[in-house]
């Protein structure tokens, strides 16, 4: 069992409102961070908000308000975005925070007194859209940005400098002796091959070109860079501090995960990891890159209008609760895969993971049970007699762990689901209403506590993805809301009357409304 378990997500970048590609990301986070806390009572998820560099600026400036005014309008509307998610952040850091900016600086100067971070002037190709300077290996056969589509601008600056070449080969070395640290490991080669040809990478900007950012310590000629600024909200944020960190970063650092994109592997394993290592820090144990969320096939992009936000989904659907949504995003893409929205996709699939198979066979059973045994579960129907089920249960829960040790989100959620479809043909198998017919009537109880036994297991390993379901889940087996792994033992439901007529509900209605076709999404 693990003594605590640090997660962060990558910060959002606050010049537009959030999707559901950012909703993908939070959504997973939320549903490891959940589990983890299923096995150990101290675990912690930080999310956070980027809210400096020149796009905001601009975006500000074209709206006739200030940067900071934009900053916090974006940010509430993250910040609701994660409410109705359910988002269970222990911490939300916005890099406008002053204690983050003052730590910020001391660290760009903790780096300058290492030898680390030099100035010098350069030219290169800078692309707006991605805020970072490209070389011309970057670029597609038409010089264009592969990202943006658009072909970078000629600038030169005199700017700080942070020596990254100096930490390539230690670098490589980790990753080659840490087989965790990049997670899917279908990603090493890809960042190995990365790191043969890194160079040293620009950590400011001149004022004349990015006002809006964190000033450099001793020089108000100059704004401190992304690299710097955004990358140190993982320890800024839990009370890093150079010369006296605090008791919650000794706790927390390293992290255990930081899970982002597939688009900024190569900054968290590459540039942070040199940071770290000039800070004289632990790298992080793991960093694990997700993949892309698409839309109907296609890449949300907000200049080809097919961005969705998640409240849009819950709206059209009239979902007051956002288990299904939460559920179908976090099992939307196999690990680090890419994986795709449709309207379509999604009510098939909550209808028949969700309502048809977890919820009907909780109604069904506990319908029989008032009906056969007025509702009470006797002391003579809990038996091992029937180990199948309480094997698969032990199984299920056993290959559940391993998924999330290895952040295989979705595969977790097909492991509750394959249990789920087996407890339905034991149902049908052993036929509990013909059991009753015959008066077989102890075997026909011992069938029902089973499957409420089994309903009661799936509620707690379901419980990371559809918070809400697993409580009425458990609330309708008149059971504590415990999730803890520890309770994960047969036999654990009570006995005694557990449930009227009038008390059984479905705990997930079947999606029957849709988006309307000329509905603008976004």
């Amino acid at each position: 069992m693990q003594d605590k378990f640090y997660l962060t997500t990558a910060i959002d970048y606050v010049n537009g409102a959030p999707h559901i590609g950012h909703a993908y990301e939070k959504i997973l986070s939320d549903v490891i961070i959940r589990h983890k806390r299923q096995i150990t009572d101290n675990a912690y998820m930080l999310t956070g908000t980027d809210e400096h560099g020149i796009k905001i600026q601009k975006t500000a400036a074209s709206k006739g308000i200030t940067p900071k005014e934009l900053c916090d309008e974006n940010f509430s509307k993250f910040e609701q975005a994660w409410k109705e998610l359910e988002i269970s952040y222990d911490q939300i850091i916005r890099t406008t925070d002053e204690k983050h900016k003052k730590v910020v600086k001391q660290i760009f100067k903790k780096l300058l007194e290492n030898g680390d971070i030099y100035k010098h002037s350069y030219t290169g190709l800078y692309c707006n859209g991605c805020e970072a300077f490209l070389s011309a290996k970057d670029l597609t056969e038409d010089g264009l940005c592969p990202d943006h589509q658009k072909k970078p601008e000629e600038i030169t600056e005199e700017n700080y400098f942070f020596r990254l070449s100096k930490y390539k080969d230690k670098i490589a070395d980790y990753i080659k002796s840490h087989p965790n640290f990049i997670r899917p490991a279908s990603r090493v080669n890809e960042i190995l091959n990365q790191l043969e040809n890194i160079e040293d990478i620009s950590v400011s900007r001149t004022k004349s070109s990015v006002q809006w950012g964190i000033e450099v310590p001793d020089d108000d000629t100059q704004s401190i860079y992304v690299w710097i600024d955004a990358l140190s909200n993982y320890i800024t944020a839990i009370g890093y501090d150079v010369e006296n960190p605090s008791d919650q970063f000794k706790k927390l650092w390293p992290a255990n995960v930081h899970v982002i994109g597939k688009d900024i592997i190569k900054f968290h394993s590459i540039y942070w990891s040199a940071i770290l290592m000039s800070l004289g820090l632990p790298l992080a144990e793991s960093i694990y890159a997700h993949g892309w969320i698409t839309l109907d096939q296609s890449k949300m992009s907000k200049s080809l209008g097919n961005v969705i936000a998640p409240h849009d989904v819950l709206k059209a659907f009239n979902l007051e609760k956002p288990d299904a949504f939460r559920y179908y995003m976090a099992s939307a893409a196999q690990t680090g895969k890419d994986g795709n929205y449709s309207d379509d996709d999604f009510k098939e699939k909550v209808n028949a993971d969700l309502a048809n198979n977890i919820g009907n066979l909780l109604n069904r059973t506990l319908n029989m049970l008032v009906k056969y045994f007025d509702g009470e579960i006797k002391s003579e129907f809990v038996t091992n007699k029937d180990s199948k089920i309480a094997i698969l249960a032990a199984n299920s829960k056993e290959q559940i762990i391993n998924c999330f040790n290895n952040f295989e989100i979705a595969e977790a959620a097909n492991i509750i689901v394959a249990f789920a479809d087996n407890v339905n043909k034991y149902v049908t198998e052993n036929a509990p209403w013909t059991l009753a017919k015959e008066g077989k009537m102890v075997e026909c109880g011992q069938v029902l506590y089973n499957v409420l036994e089994a309903m009661r297991h799936i509620a707690i390993m379901l419980y990371p993805y559809c918070p809400n379901i697993a409580a009425d889940i458990l609330t309708q087996l008149d059971e504590e809301q415990n999730y803890k792994y520890d309770k994960l033992v047969w036999n654990g439901i009570k006995t005694g009357k557990i449930t009227e007529k009038d008390k059984i509900k479905p705990v997930f209605l079947r999606l029957d409304s849709e988006f309307a076709t000329d509905k603008k999404k976004g």
